[in-house]
């Protein structure tokens, strides 16, 4: 039997054992849901804030304050690590599907304000901060090593697919039903989540609970430090700041897209702007197991350098289904990196560190998008939002050319080629035993 036959036979039996595997199901189910859920109030709430105010400016402010939760993701990391993580993610749904009632009943009582709004959102991104951790920490309990890449491929499918579905959805919903209404739907989303992830059976850590009760300051600040100490002098580290690169310029962009898509065709427009983006992303997610012998370095230099130039192009094009069109493939390179950068901590980091450092990573790698969207949205009133748009694609330009300069970027291997030297990783290492890596 030739290697490529192994290999074929091998990922049919990874993809059967994940069909059969009814804990991954159900958890990934419950992300689809809660999934579908973040997305309705985003373009819900984003755009209710524009049509309340008219302003670029309010928009942006609202697209960064939905957005700065997520760069406060370090703050859940150690959290996450103690916690029982089932009860953690049944938690968080229950108090967001509350939280998201508040609107449509400020509204019923003619109270509704840009205020409640402003403030409702970024609880609700808060809270998903302790969401996503928790799932990617209970994944490899659940899964095989082998199989983490199409597992992540899966989750990153249920979210960019939801993405894709209930963006334009929730442009379409609120043409027909209006953004208030779309809030009591959402609401609804998060208690299905709640059903999905009280089936969920994993062997929940020894050390939770009990301790969980009593962390202190130092002892969560010790635990913060060894998510830090153990990126230091990685290429995780230049991994994360050029991910914050590009996402300050899709920071940039969201601030500025209802204001975009007004000017060309309206809510549903906005929604098929967002659908686009995400459709995009799961195009490649789905691809990305059938990458994995491509070098990592490679796809990010000619993917990210090839979305620039067809940003730019959807920008400034005449006709709107152009536009969607080339958003949507504009978003299948950062489907893909996104896919196999989780697979790349999940492979290489100890197990009683993933939480925190998937926290960190994701902290530092989102920071830039609630500056951008703040920035984007005075810009936007400044310069126009087409122009704005065009300067937010330069993100993707410069991490291209960064990583064709840099060597050890450059020649990052395929995945299924991972190493821990690669990464200034040795073999075995713990916080303490962290090389800094050539350059």
């Amino acid at each position: 039997m030739s290697q490529q036959q192994e290999v074929a036979e091998a990922t049919n039996a990874d993809t059967s054992s994940l069909r059969n595997n009814f804990d991954f199901l159900r958890l990934l189910f419950g992300r689809f849901v809660t999934n579908a859920g973040d997305s309705l109030y985003t373009i819900a709430g984003t755009w209710l804030v524009y049509d309340l105010t008219g302003s670029s400016f309010y928009t942006g402010l609202a697209s960064a304050l939905l957005l700065l939760p997520p760069a406060l993701q370090f703050v859940s990391g150690p959290l996450v690590d103690r916690w029982p993580l089932i009860r953690t993610l049944v938690w968080t749904q229950l108090i967001q599907a509350a939280l998201i009632l508040s609107i449509p009943v400020a509204a019923y009582f003619d109270h509704l304000s840009v205020g409640l709004i402003l403030v409702t959102i970024p609880l609700l991104s808060f809270l998903n901060q302790f969401v996503y951790p928790a799932q990617n920490a209970a994944l490899p309990q659940i899964v095989a090593k082998s199989q983490l890449t199409r597992a992540n491929s899966a989750f990153s499918f249920a979210n960019q697919g939801t993405n894709m579905v209930f963006d334009a959805l929730g442009g379409l919903l609120i043409a027909v039903i209006g953004a208030v209404s779309l809030f009591v739907l959402d609401s609804i989303t998060f208690v299905v989540a709640v059903l999905s992830f009280v089936g969920v059976r994993i062997s929940e850590r020894s050390d939770t609970g009990d301790q969980a009760a009593e962390i202190d300051v130092a002892g969560y600040l010790s635990d913060l430090g060894d998510g830090v100490q153990w990126l230091r002098g990685t290429v995780f580290t230049e991994m994360m700041l050029t991910t914050a690169v590009t996402n300050f310029g899709t920071g940039i962009m969201l601030a500025v897209l209802p204001g975009f898509a007004a000017v060309r065709g309206g809510s549903i427009l906005y929604g098929a702007l967002l659908g686009a983006i995400g459709a995009g992303g799961l195009i490649g997610a789905l691809i990305a197991s059938r990458l994995t012998h491509i070098r990592y370095g490679f796809i990010r230099i000619i993917g990210l350098g090839a979305g620039f130039f067809l940003w730019v192009g959807a920008v400034y094009s005449p006709w709107p289904a152009l536009t969607v069109a080339l958003f949507a493939i504009t978003g299948i390179p950062i489907g893909v990196t996104n896919v196999m950068g989780q697979t790349l901590i999940q492979t290489v980091t100890p197990e009683d560190l993933l939480g925190r450092v998937t926290s960190v990573d994701a902290s530092v790698s989102t920071l830039t998008v609630p500056i951008g969207s703040f920035l984007g949205g005075i810009m936007g009133s400044l310069v126009g939002v087409v122009t704005t748009m065009a300067v937010a694609a330069l993100s993707f330009a410069f991490v291209s050319c960064y990583f064709a300069i840099r060597p050890r970027l450059r020649s990052l291997p395929a995945m299924d080629d991972i190493d821990q030297g690669d990464f200034g990783i040795r073999r075995g290492s713990s916080v303490s035993t962290l090389s800094e890596g050539p350059d």
